[in-house]
């Protein structure tokens, strides 16, 4: 259980508190309500621009590190579809350099048209070393533009083009950092050796002045129901043939969220799980097998991949995946597989709540999608699911009218 304290300064800012009487250091974590799914289908990336440029320096800080090593400290930032989120761990008595440094950021940052093209071409440089560049690079990129048609998951975080973000004007830029870099739309959360108390006064007197300006956020669009099966074939430079079949699956808040995880994990949680044992050990069919669940805020893709051995044929592969599907149907699913991939949630989690800087995220992220108190409940969640419910959710998932097929192949 990780227990917490919550409160909400005047101008919007949410701040979260966990008390870890164990830990000598301190985690401090700020998540902002935006990502990708927050941009213009005309103008992507700029979320992850504004991780690069939070890091660029500010009026005050020219140098966002130097502070935080000073203080014998390390930080870093994630972007995805759903929130960017900055954190910092440091120890305990050096709190304030981060509370100072992240309020400092967000209202004060070098927005020049220098600082802003530096980053620019950082990355863009990104872009075309891991996406255009790498081999299987652009794979992902076309897989969510075949499972999302209209809502903003179609294109990734970082953008669906370079040219989007080498063409983003000055005056679009700085228009993004004041619609979402503000404190109602920020998340400020801490663990380590604090009375809440001290916390809560800490960031009044650090967030507290920052005026808050709402703007209003445009709708994010919903994605129809899919209808009929999709496919796409194409072909790259890559060593092996890949094959990728998606499906359309709940929402974070929803039961089908935890029944979609307890299925990966039955079919790809280590070398024990289905895939390996069936289509590596026993069939011999792939090089490489996996399944997952992009976890989204909104309705997000159960994923089977696997990477063929050269004597298997593209068909053979199809088919394969569409059996252990079957099997899930049905309900084949043994007492002993479903306590495994329970235990491991269980012990995953609680190995997770030892370390001050998973717990501090995890707070700003239940917090972020609407359910604080789940932080607490999944365990239990996870463990009441049942064999029957699981080949419910494969019934409902693995249809042919709700699966979108990648045929990556490798060039003869």
């Amino acid at each position: 259980m990780i227990s917490y304290d919550k409160t909400s300064l005047a101008n919007g800012l949410t701040v979260i508190v966990n008390r870890d009487k164990a830990s000598r250091m301190a985690a401090v974590n700020i998540l902002y309500k935006v990502g990708a799914r927050n941009e213009n289908p005309e103008c992507t990336g700029l979320a992850h621009l504004f991780e690069h440029l939070m890091f660029r320096g500010t009026h005050q800080v020219p140098d966002f590190d130097t502070p935080v090593q000073m203080a014998c400290g390390e930080n870093n930032a994630f972007t995805n579809n759903d929130y960017t989120d900055f954190y910092i761990t440091l120890p305990r008595d050096n709190i304030e350099t981060a509370l100072w440094l992240e309020s400092d950021r967000m209202t004060g940052l070098d927005l020049s048209e220098e600082a802003c093209l530096i980053e620019k071409r950082v990355v863009i440089e990104e872009f075309r070393q891991r996406y255009i560049n790498q081999p299987y690079g652009d794979l992902n990129m076309i897989l969510r533009s075949m499972v999302y048609k209209k809502h903003p998951y179609r294109w990734a975080t970082i953008g669906m083009s370079p040219d989007h973000i080498e063409r983003a004007p000055i005056e679009d830029i700085r228009d993004f950092y004041r619609r979402f870099y503000h404190p109602s739309n920020a998340i400020l959360s801490v663990s380590g050796d604090f009375q809440p108390d001290k916390i809560f006064t800490l960031a009044e007197k650090w967030f507290g002045g920052i005026e808050d300006i709402a703007y209003p956020i445009d709708p994010i669009p919903q994605e129809p129901i899919q209808t009929e099966a999709r496919r796409v074939e194409v072909e790259r430079d890559v060593p092996a043939t890949t094959i990728v079949i998606a499906f359309h699956m709940g929402n974070r808040l929803s039961h089908d969220f935890f029944l979609g995880d307890m299925t990966s994990d039955l079919l790809a949680g280590g070398d024990s799980a289905r895939l390996y044992e069936h289509l590596i050990k026993n069939r011999r069919m792939f090089a490489s097998v996996n399944a997952y669940i992009s976890g989204d805020v909104d309705c997000g893709m159960f994923v089977f991949t696997g990477q063929l051995l050269p004597s298997t044929t593209e068909s053979e592969a199809e088919a394969a995946f569409w059996d252990e599907m079957e099997e899930l149907k049905n309900g084949i699913i043994s007492d002993y597989e479903l306590e495994k991939v329970k235990n491991k949630f269980e012990a995953n989690t609680l190995f997770g709540e030892l370390n001050v800087m998973n717990k501090a995220m995890n707070l700003g992220y239940y917090q972020m999608i609407g359910d604080l108190d789940l932080i607490n409940r999944e365990v239990e969640i996870y463990r009441s699911l049942m064999r029957e419910e699981v080949a419910d959710f494969s019934q409902r998932t693995f249809r042919k009218e709700n699966s979108s097929t990648l045929i990556y192949r490798a060039k003869q």
